[in-house]
């Protein structure tokens, strides 16, 4: 049987029904969720640990590092992880633990609810039985997040829907697996065995890419008709990054009024980042397809974003800024790909 450690960090899924007038909050210990799930105890040899207790709308870089750390503290005693989370921000630390801890050759799994645990009519069971049985899966590896029934790369998540059971969508890149019940169905093919993809029990006893260091000070800026460049001035002193979220395809603003190029290279020659994306979920970025985005699309020191989520990006940023400086180094290290963050060109 495998051993796996399940990580509770609060959220939706450990609060109780509102009955005081004040909201949701969390209450209920990572044994006390179990407890609720009978089943869970028949997949695996399981163990819990509490490091938190928060709504995931509070969840910091330095409770990334925390997360990231409890795993890493006993990653050689068990075969996977299971971390117990609220959905507002999941996919932030999905992302996040994708780049600390990198190429897992055993599971991470991220999973909660949008109703919580005893809720008559909650999704929480049923999120935390499948999650613990595509840990125990011998073909699953990295992280992912389990969710509604839906196994989403670490890197590709997105929270699309406040209360419906279905709340993330994966963008950009295909699921790698779907859970039917108590079924693993991969690429297509029902069945815990796929060939090829198998993990090995000496690629399992292998040991990940580990980093502990990340920048907190990156700032994400959406355009909206109007806006301003003098935003980036505002921001420039607290900040060492920003990712700014462009128009359609790669549109960025230059009115005689508003000279966004021009702020945009200031913020470079302060030996700032600069990352481009594109508002829009779907498809991704491509500079060169307009004139309004054109000035960027061949500048090396405005870094793409291409077709990566805002929250691989933020948290990408971050760990490549907690690495280097340097700016080529940072380019490196941000169109390296890691968990399928973004398309191989």
């Amino acid at each position: 049987m495998k051993r796996i450690l399940m990580v509770a960090t609060g959220g939706t899924i450990a609060s109780m029904p509102e009955t005081r007038g004040t909201g949701l909050a969390p209450e209920l210990t990572g044994e006390e969720l179990v407890g609720y799930v009978p089943q869970a105890r028949g997949l695996c040899d399981l163990d819990i640990v509490q490091p938190m207790n928060i709504d995931s709308t509070n969840m910091r870089p330095s409770d990334w590092m925390r997360i990231a750390a409890t795993i890493m503290d006993a990653y050689d005693a068990y075969d996977g992880f299971v971390v117990l989370h609220g959905t507002d921000t999941m996919a932030y630390t999905a992302a996040a633990l994708s780049y600390l801890i990198q190429g897992s050759p055993k599971p991470i799994v991220l999973t909660g609810s949008q109703q919580p645990m005893a809720n008559p009519f909650t999704d929480a069971k049923l999120n935390l039985y499948q999650s613990l049985l595509y840990a125990t899966d011998d073909n699953s590896r990295d992280v992912s997040i389990v969710f509604g029934g839906s196994v989403i790369v670490g890197t590709r998540a997105h929270k699309q829907r406040t209360m419906s059971f279905n709340a993330f969508t994966s963008v950009n890149y295909p699921l790698p697996a779907i859970i039917r019940n108590d079924r693993i169905v991969r690429e297509g093919r029902e069945g815990m065995t796929i060939t090829g993809s198998s993990v090995t029990p000496a690629q399992r006893a292998g040991h990940p890419r580990v980093y502990e260091r990340l920048d907190e000070h990156v700032v994400v800026i959406r355009l909206t008709p109007g806006l301003g460049p003098g935003i980036l001035d505002a921001l420039g002193p607290g900040f060492n990054a920003v990712i700014l979220e462009t128009f359609g395809i790669g549109g960025i603003p230059e009115r005689e009024d508003a000279h966004f190029g021009q702020a945009i290279f200031n913020w470079i020659d302060r030996g700032k980042t600069v990352v481009l994306t594109t508002q829009v979920s779907e498809e991704g970025l491509d500079l060169g397809v307009y004139e309004v985005g054109s000035a960027y699309a061949n500048e090396p020191s405005i870094l793409r974003g291409d077709d990566m989520t805002t929250e691989a990006l933020v948290a990408k940023t971050m760990w490549a800024l907690g690495q280097t400086r340097d700016p080529d180094e940072v380019a490196e290290l941000f169109y390296r790909p890691v968990n399928h963050d973004r398309a191989v060109r």
